[in-house]
């Protein structure tokens, strides 16, 4: 059962490489069939959804051309997929332009950013627009995604794509880490979110990596729909 602390100190972690040495052949081909499924439900799933938010794509895109909004509709960043290769994640663009520049210049503001697990409070967050909070808070910023989704780039469920500098939290457990494709919304998103930081949050990831399983992502996709509709650990 989900809950909104992921117990996960007392699991037992088997690491990738000791599962690929222990495991029988059965295990492996279920596991294989595992991913066959979960790909094709990313397919069938971005698919069906990006058709079916087409009208919200429409709206959010017509804010962005006027006032604080003006300027270019998705916002792009780099983060680190599976295997550790490199891609551009899409969302709505809740930030003026330039936003990373700003906070870099305020080194007192980026030193408390990277302190709270590379995370502001909205309200002392000086590059978030009015229509940037509402996309936040509602989790619509995250819609874009699911283009990461359909190109193979990323799944409906896996853990939370990272920045380059936040590898380094993972420090032993990286290469398991980058072992699955990162996902729209994963056990950290279901276990307190925002309000679950480093280290915290490598346990919690962690628990995804070593126990993924359709069942497991059925519930992850499910308790999502719940948290986006209380808008629950949202930043």
């Amino acid at each position: 059962m989900l809950g909104n602390r992921a117990n996960v100190e007392q699991v037992p972690y088997l690491t990738k490489k000791e599962y690929a040495y222990t495991s029988s052949k059965k295990e492996k081909f279920l596991y294989d069939l595992y991913l066959y499924i979960k790909r094709l439900v990313d397919i069938i799933g971005s698919m069906t959804l990006l058709l079916l938010c087409a009208p919200f794509f429409v709206f959010i895109s017509l804010l962005y051309l006027t006032g604080e909004n003006k300027g270019p509709v998705f916002f792009k960043q780099t983060r680190i997929g599976e295997n550790g290769k490199e891609f551009k994640i899409y969302k709505f663009r809740s930030m003026i332009i330039n936003a990373e520049d700003k906070l870099t210049a305020n080194k007192e503001l980026y030193k408390k950013y990277v302190a709270n697990s590379y995370k502001l409070d909205p309200k002392e967050d000086p590059r978030i627009t009015n229509i940037g909070r509402f996309l936040r808070k509602t989790s619509l910023d995250e819609l874009p995604q699911l283009i990461n989704v359909l190109k193979g780039e990323m799944s409906l469920v896996g853990p939370r794509p990272v920045v380059r500098e936040e590898l380094k939290e993972y420090s032993s457990k990286l290469e398991d880490f980058l072992s699955v494709k990162p996902g729209v919304t994963g056990y950290w998103q279901v276990s307190g979110r925002s309000n679950v930081v480093y280290p915290e949050r490598v346990d919690v990831e962690l628990f995804y990596v070593y126990n993924a399983s359709l069942l497991l992502d059925i519930k992850i996709l499910l308790k999502t729909v719940l948290i986006v509709i209380t808008k629950k650990g949202a930043y």
